[in-house]
């Protein structure tokens, strides 16, 4: 097999090498230690000569077993500092053997689509594009430190023991094909692509990460578009976009389900797409969403259920659609400013945020709060409705505050009784029947006048002349609103619509 493909000197070193799988350096590699994405990745490497190149044609087919394994020794290619030519292309193979490339610069396209692999490992290389459709991996894939000018392609993979892009540089600025395409894969570890920077799409909607996902320090790049597709995901354990995590573009989770933490730091920029961050109809366990500023852009909760939702009032986003969400639990501060936050919705009025906030003061025991929850949602709701129901929505807030405030109507009563008895104690009213009629007392007049019945008699034995008449009659028509107003803001609060 070697006579018949020529090799060079470089890749008989190779060659020779994989029984035992030895590491064949052709440099001395050394990577810097940055958490600058891609910058170890070679940048000269077209121009290395033929005392380092070597063909991707020999490597695969050292990986399918052109060579046996030396004794008491396990084979594998481990190359570092090498140009390697060529595609190194294996469509429904299995290999047996362990792929090592370290500081290599890569010519062609990886492609392992559908194969059955042991580690994959390409770190600090330089090459045009991954692809590893189908493949499975009875091991873990890295391309940690490397720089991928095209995208990169998992779908449908699955890992055994990882998948690391950890400070990997992806370019990929496409309009619809991903530059990280993930969907459906299976990680049984960790997926791990801290400070990773990714240039176009990252998708991995379906993916199901049973060892969570870390993007701490990612930078994710698409403005204007998607910038993290990730619908449908299932994450075990945590999902992390923390430390100094980028995205500039729609960070989208829709329906994802986190069965432990969601943790959200960083900076979320997407003011020209319809959602900065869209993570409605998602399940998660515990969310922590403090991002270093404000997310620019609208955010979404919608329809999501969430167990303990932990966030600040110093980045609440100005817009925010809270409606359809349940939570059992709300940390953080600004306990009292939350009526503020359940009305952020670009939409406009939703009543469903509001009894949510409602029911959750009551478990926590801050029923004062809830009764102004309650109040904030009646006055938001007044804006909806036509001039009727907002004049009398306006009346029940302004004497009994719908019925949360019932201490306004006593105030209003106390003013009333007030003026009337100053007025008529000046001014009394002549007497009916001055033979049949009691003493005049203006306290106990004004007070009749102000109830429904007459308390004290006094209104029926006198009668008022003049201007006083027509104070009587305002006090008269005064109790019925009062009375009113109390009886309709009760009904409210007994029977909250």
């Amino acid at each position: 097999m070697a006579r018949s493909l020529r090799l060079t000197k470089a890749e008989r070193r190779v060659w020779n090498a994989f029984p035992t799988g030895e590491m064949v350096e052709f440099a001395d590699v050394k990577p810097g230690a940055t958490r600058t994405a891609g910058v170890n990745a070679p940048k000269d490497g077209d121009t290395w000569g033929p005392e380092r190149t070597v063909r991707a044609e020999v490597i695969a087919k050292l990986l399918l077993g052109a060579r046996e394994a030396g004794a008491g020794a396990v084979p594998a290619v481990r190359v570092s500092g090498a140009r390697i030519t060529g595609a190194l292309q294996i469509f429904g193979g299995t290999v047996e053997h362990e792929l090592v490339l370290s500081g290599c610069h890569l010519e062609g396209p990886v492609r392992l689509t559908d194969c059955r692999t042991r580690t994959v490992r390409l770190t600090d290389c330089r090459l045009p594009s991954f692809g590893g459709v189908g493949m499975r991996v009875e091991g873990h894939l890295s391309l940690s430190g490397s720089h991928v000018t095209g995208p990169v392609q998992v779908m449908r993979a699955q890992f055994a023991t990882g998948l690391w892009l950890a400070g990997t540089k992806v370019e990929h600025p496409h309009e619809t094909e991903p530059a990280l395409q993930g969907t459906a894969m299976i990680v049984d570890s960790v997926a791990y692509l801290g400070n990773a920077d990714i240039t176009g799409m990252t998708r991995l909607a379906g993916a199901r990460l049973n060892g969570g996902l870390s993007l701490t320090g990612a930078k994710l790049r698409n403005p204007g578009r998607l910038a993290l597709d990730a619908d449908g995901m299932v994450v075990e354990e945590a999902l992390r976009c923390t430390g100094d995590f980028l995205s500039l573009g729609c960070a989208r989770l829709r329906g994802s389900r986190v069965n432990g933490l969601l943790a959200i730091r960083g900076v979320i920029r997407s003011p020209d797409t319809p959602y900065a961050l869209h993570a409605s109809h998602m399940e998660v366990r515990e969310f922590y969403l403090k991002p270093d500023e404000p997310i620019d852009g609208v955010v979404t909760l919608a329809h999501s259920t969430v167990g303990t939702l932990q966030d600040s009032p110093d980045t609440w986003p100005e817009r925010l659609r809270l409606n359809g969400l349940t939570y059992e639990r709300l940390r953080g501060s600004g306990v009292a400013r939350r009526i503020d936050w359940v009305s952020r919705d670009p939409e406009g009025f939703r009543p469903q945020p509001y009894e949510q906030l409602v029911a959750w003061y009551r478990r926590d025991g801050n029923e004062a709060l809830a009764r102004r929850a309650q109040l904030a949602k009646l006055r938001n709701r007044r804006r909806t409705e036509g001039l009727g129901g907002r004049l009398w929505g306006r009346l029940l807030d302004f004497t009994v505050g719908y019925g949360y405030r019932p201490w306004l109507a006593a105030v209003w009563f106390g003013i009333l009784l007030v003026i009337g008895t100053v007025v008529f104690g000046m001014n009394p009213p002549r007497a009916v029947k001055p033979d049949e009629a009691p003493g005049f007392d203006p306290f106990a007049y004004t007070f009749d006048l102000l109830l429904p019945w007459s308390a004290f008699g006094q209104r029926d034995m006198f009668d008022p002349a003049g201007w006083t008449q027509a104070l009587a009659y305002g006090l008269v028509v005064a109790g019925w609103i009062l009375a009113t107003a109390l009886i309709a803001g009760a009904t409210r609060v007994l029977r909250p619509t």
